[in-house]
């Protein structure tokens, strides 16, 4: 009778990738489609916020762009989808945009990003790939 073993087990990740993994862990936020909304909709209503509030609101709009981008990358939706696949471009070619001008953005480039929010949200919930948000 033949006895086969097994070869050794060994830990998949050394002590500082696991660093590495548990410092983006601590970092991350969950998606709050809510807040999406409120800072779309303070960039698109009429009465826009005060001046200086419109750097942060540029910059949070490009985090909620590149996390949109990202959760369309990791359920496909541009592989699937060729709208969602040119909104991700679109969204990339925003943020690229917006970090090489000034530090206080125009109200354009604050309506554009703001758009690009919106419509890569809805496309992703169209897709089934995000939950709806009121």
């Amino acid at each position: 009778m033949t006895v086969l073993t097994a070869p050794s087990w060994s830990w998949p990740l050394g002590p500082s990738e696991l660093d590495g993994v548990l410092t983006k862990l601590r970092r991350w936020t969950p998606y709050d489609g809510e807040k999406v909304l409120d800072d779309v909709g303070a960039v698109l209503d009429d009465v826009l916020p005060p001046q200086d509030v419109l750097a942060d609101l540029a910059v949070r709009l490009c985090g909620h762009l590149a996390r949109l981008a990202d959760i369309a990358v990791a359920t496909e939706a541009g592989q699937e989808d060729p709208e969602a696949e040119r909104l991700v471009r679109q969204a990339r070619a925003v943020c690229a945009q917006q970090a090489s001008v000034a530090r206080v953005p125009t109200v354009g480039q604050l309506r554009r990003l703001a758009w690009a929010v919106n419509e890569l949200q809805e496309r992703l919930t169209v897709l089934g790939c995000l939950r709806e948000t009121a």
